[in-house]
């Protein structure tokens, strides 16, 4: 691991100037490195961002796109994963601490292979994309999870005969298996099935709990190979967890006093917008 004095002698050594990718890469080390580098702003956006992960991991699904996009416009949409991961995987716990007792072991066991599946083809595709390539596809990704969730507000009855066929668990499984490796942002697509399925609220959220830290503890040894966990990385994890079971706190009370429709409606909307900006529409 490079230290901060190197990337600060590396920085002003007139002689040699670091290209513009190098800037950027030496940018981001920067960032995760010393956290006093990190500007105000980006402070708060990391801090929002995981109180997003405990508020999406207590019921909120459609809140998980708001960590991903903060992440990723800080330190760039492909290291992000790597400080949001381990970040993840606490929240899982968090979750499972207050509602894992609701969880439906039918509905885990069903979606859970071809969610395995999905999450090795990831892999697999993480490690020949480029940064830019890469930030556009997550916005794609993030895109149609929204058009999905907004469909299944609207058209409920569109899924009546759909969700107990295994060529729908296959096929959500997959994607949320690619999404959850590529982006951490299954949560969504997960939602849409267990809901598809007819789940009542808390079961739904035990449910959830207990799939993701499943696959979020399988997927660490992978993003470890492709060097997108580190100790640094780690480091900065550690920093804005203490966020995470507030935001779990914060989402148990909404969860049972706020209409979860209308929440998630409003919470769409921005992650959409969000969307457009990683695929570089505006």
């Amino acid at each position: 691991m490079v230290g901060f004095s190197d990337l600060h002698e590396r920085l002003y050594r007139r002689d040699n100037v670091p290209s513009s990718a190098d800037r950027t890469s030496f940018s981001l080390s920067v960032k995760i490195l010393m956290l006093t580098e990190l500007s105000i702003q980006e402070i708060l956006m990391l801090a929002i961002g995981a109180a997003g992960i405990g508020v999406s991991k207590s019921g909120f699904p459609g809140i998980s796109m708001l960590h991903v996009v903060l992440y990723a416009f800080v330190f760039g949409a492909k290291d992000s994963t790597g400080v949001l991961l381990p970040m993840l995987v606490v929240g899982d716990c968090c979750a499972i601490y207050f509602f894992g007792r609701k969880a439906v072991w039918h509905q885990v066991r069903r979606l859970l292979p071809p969610t395995l599946v999905g999450i090795l083809i990831g892999w697999q595709l993480m490690d020949r994309l480029n940064e830019d390539l890469f930030r556009v596809l997550v916005g794609f990704i993030i895109l149609a999870l929204t058009i999905v969730q907004v469909v299944r507000m609207w058209r409920p009855t569109w899924f009546d005969q759909v969700p107990h066929q295994r060529w729908f668990a296959v096929l959500l499984g997959l994607l949320a298996g690619l999404t959850t490796m590529m982006a951490n942002a299954a949560g969504p697509v997960v939602a849409l099935y267990l809901l598809a399925v007819s789940l009542p609220k808390w079961e739904l959220i035990g449910t959830t709990a207990w799939l993701f830290l499943v696959l979020n503890l399988l997927k660490l040894p992978l993003s470890f190979q492709l060097g997108l966990i580190t100790p640094s990385t780690l480091a900065v994890g550690a920093a804005f967890a203490i966020a995470i079971p507030l935001g779990i706190l914060s989402g148990r009370w909404l969860v049972s006093r706020v209409s979860q429709k209308l929440f998630n409606g409003i919470l769409l909307a921005f992650t959409g917008i969000a969307a457009l900006r990683l695929i570089g529409l505006f």
